[in-house]
């Protein structure tokens, strides 16, 4: 069965989290440097069937789009031109770092492991993924 995948788009790192093969759980895949991150997918979906893509979309509290925002249009626009029978789905990803920071605490991560921004990047990609999940499956 196809898997879903979901990127947590930064101008330095992007993190990725993808479903299992039932699309019922979501799991940290991966944080890569964002230019990276076309070359790991032709890579990744040479092996795995993906049916959809998630990518965060970063809002302010007032509903506007975020700055970086029109990066990830360039990066959607590559998606597209690379991937054309792959769906791309948008997901709000206010305060994902935040959970994903909390997260980090709850499981109990050493403080040193926690400045590791890559892993911040990836939980955020998992939770953007749950997130996805739980509305299109309710």
């Amino acid at each position: 069965m196809p898997r879903i995948i979901a990127i947590d788009f930064g101008n330095k790192r992007t993190g990725l989290a993808v479903t299992d093969n039932l699309k019922m759980i979501a799991t940290s895949l991966t944080t890569l440097p964002t230019h990276e991150v076309i070359i790991f997918l032709k890579g990744y979906l040479t092996k795995e069937e993906v049916e959809c893509i998630v990518i965060g979309k970063p809002l302010k509290l007032d509903n506007q789009a975020n700055e970086i925002e029109m990066n990830i249009q360039v990066f959607i626009g590559e998606l597209k031109k690379n991937y054309p029978s792959v769906k791309i789905e948008r997901m709000d990803e206010r305060f994902t770092s935040k959970m994903a920071q909390q997260a980090i605490i709850d499981a109990g991560i050493k403080k040193m492991e926690r400045r590791n921004k890559s892993l911040v990047d990836k939980v955020s990609a998992t939770i953007i993924l749950q997130s996805y999940l739980e509305r299109i499956n309710s």
